[in-house]
């Protein structure tokens, strides 16, 4: 009982030093607004992202200022940001960096590449073939690169949020499982509404379209928030329906689902991590010291819909990871 009381008593006192911390990234939806019109989800995510310390994949047609987007949070953001476009004949070396010989003293340097930044773009990813995005997987997991023989620390935060067109388009690559599964979350971005359509049209039809975008935080308080977010409190009960929702995508005939001819592969265990840290960041950014099954069902569509492998039965039938996923969470009962 006195664990019990002493634990509401911390959570309450952690929902007050949220409440004063998460002003920041209000600041930050609020300048990144001056320039979007009708994507709070992505902006959603993105910060998300930058709490919960995980890479965004963000997946849409050409043209939805997916591009824009990343580029706003990170003017946003008093930090390093660079902007890498995946192209075709986009080499390792191009990104992560490479020897260069100087003929003087007869040695070898290293020059760094783009990947060494805080925030980084990387636009139209699935355009470079494997060998490309394979080098940023221990970017991406390590925050480390390796050049050489020799191995360079990234700076913290160092968050990689990538853009794709639909695999449907003319020169796009797959992305490889292992790459997919090192993003916390894929994003899809729609087509805007009617009246969304409308303000875009008044806000950007302008041959020269300028936003003065202002830095309201630093990295200092990015990493001082992520603290925070490590302490947020995680029932038991809501654990134990994280582990649920991941297990059912490799087990579903132990949850009572008929989908284990449609499901090739299911979450693994860093899918219930990131399911737990980004439920987490939804709870900092609502202001809450807690996590509740809500703030799980929320995310777990963007955290899930990449790690669900479906089967060329599936297909057959048409159906997506997308359907499996909200079949899953439709009939896994919420704590």
């Amino acid at each position: 009982m006195q664990n019990h009381s002493a634990t509401r008593d911390r959570v309450s006192e952690l929902t007050h030093e949220i409440r004063n911390q998460s002003e920041p990234f209000r600041r930050i939806v609020e300048q990144v607004n001056h320039v979007l019109v009708g994507q709070e989800k992505l902006v959603h995510r993105m910060l998300i992202g930058l709490l919960a310390n995980g890479h965004l994949l963000i997946e849409g047609v050409p043209g939805l200022a997916k591009t824009t987007a990343v580029a706003s949070l990170a003017k946003a953001i008093n930090t390093g940001f660079q902007r890498l476009q995946f192209t075709p004949d986009l080499l390792p070396a191009d990104l992560i960096g490479t020897q260069v010989y100087r003929p003087q003293d007869q040695t070898f340097v290293v020059q760094k590449g783009p990947i060494f930044s805080n925030l980084i773009l990387a636009d139209e990813i699935n355009r470079a073939p494997a060998k490309v995005q394979s080098a940023l997987l221990e970017a991406m997991q390590e925050r480390q690169v390796t050049i050489g023989g020799e191995t360079f620390t990234l700076d913290d935060p160092f968050l990689v949020m990538a853009t794709q067109n639909p695999v449907e388009q003319e020169g796009t690559y797959q992305l490889p499982e292992a790459q997919t599964d090192r993003f916390m979350l894929k994003v899809i971005v729609d087509y805007p509404n009617r009246d969304e359509e409308l303000r875009i049209l008044q806000r950007m039809s302008k041959t020269a379209a300028k936003f003065d975008i202002q830095a309201v935080t630093s990295p200092a308080e990015i990493l001082s928030a992520r603290e925070l977010v490590d302490e947020i409190y995680v029932d038991s009960k809501v654990q134990n329906y994280v582990v649920d929702l991941v297990m059912a995508t490799r087990q579903p005939e132990a949850y009572g689902l008929n989908l284990g001819e449609l499901i090739m592969f299911g979450g693994s265990p860093r899918a219930t991590i990131n399911l737990t840290l980004a439920a987490k960041a939804n709870a900092f950014l609502a202001s809450r010291g807690y996590v509740t099954p809500a703030d799980v069902k929320e995310i777990a569509m963007d955290v899930l819909r990449h790690r669900v492998m479906v089967t060329y039965e599936a297909e057959a039938e048409n159906r997506t990871s997308e359907s499996i996923v909200s079949e899953i969470l439709n009939h896994i009962a919420t704590p």
